[in-house]
């Protein structure tokens, strides 16, 4: 994996102050962790929304704060919807001799037979897994293959997911990740019901550590 360096610096800038330093191209940002003080940082905003564009949760970045360095997971990304652009961002520093836990996300990929010739829809019930690992062996993402889904009521669960070397899964190896069911039911009342729609388990997000940005809104 290529190591992704973003290139930091100190700031004492705070509360409402921080938006004259988003004018000046600037992007706040905190480093926080297990066993390190919070740090607040800037970066430069342009070069961090490019690669940013390339990220993903779980995708592990080294942040040189004037000199040294810290390997990191991104926590938080707070975005200005309408103008797209990235206003603050929470580190989580990890050391990387120490497992951790974090959601890594799962791609798919392929062509489902029971989609092409059976006009199944494919039910996703998982969006991202839940793995341990140390930081270097983190994937930053998960492919799920879906072409072994050739019939209606096929599925794949977590246990069927080829992991890299190293990485454990914490997740229920019986939990269904992805099914193939029909388009839709007639109820009895005349009504439709799609099987297997039901509403998927709440994903837990991990929420970084607030810092003083939140003056801001005062």
């Amino acid at each position: 994996m290529e190591k992704i360096v973003l290139k930091a610096a100190k700031r004492n800038v705070i509360g409402k102050q921080v938006k004259a330093l988003r004018r000046a191209g600037q992007l706040p940002a905190v480093i926080y962790g297990r066993h390190v003080e919070p740090i607040s940082i800037s970066l430069d905003a342009h070069s961090t929304g490019l690669v940013f564009a390339k990220l993903t949760s779980s995708t592990l970045v080294t942040i040189d704060v004037e000199g040294t360095e810290y390997a990191a997971l991104v926590r938080e990304k707070q975005r200005n919807y309408i103008k797209g652009v990235l206003t603050h961002i929470d580190f989580l520093a990890v050391d990387l001799t120490e497992k951790i836990r974090t959601k890594v996300q799962l791609v798919f990929v392929g062509v489902s037979s029971a989609v092409k010739d059976f006009s199944a829809v494919l039910v996703h019930r998982i969006e991202g897994l839940e793995v341990e690992c140390l930081p270097t062996d983190l994937p930053e993402r998960i492919t799920v293959d879906i072409s072994s889904i050739k019939e209606i009521g096929n599925s794949i669960r977590v246990r069927d997911i080829p992991l890299p070397e190293n990485v454990l899964v914490t997740a229920d190896e019986d939990e269904i990740v992805i099914i193939a069911t029909l388009p839709r039911e007639e109820t009895p009342e005349g009504g439709v019901v799609v099987p297997g729609a039901e509403a998927a388990p709440g994903l837990s997000v991990e929420r970084g550590k607030k810092d003083e940005e939140t003056a801001e809104k005062k």
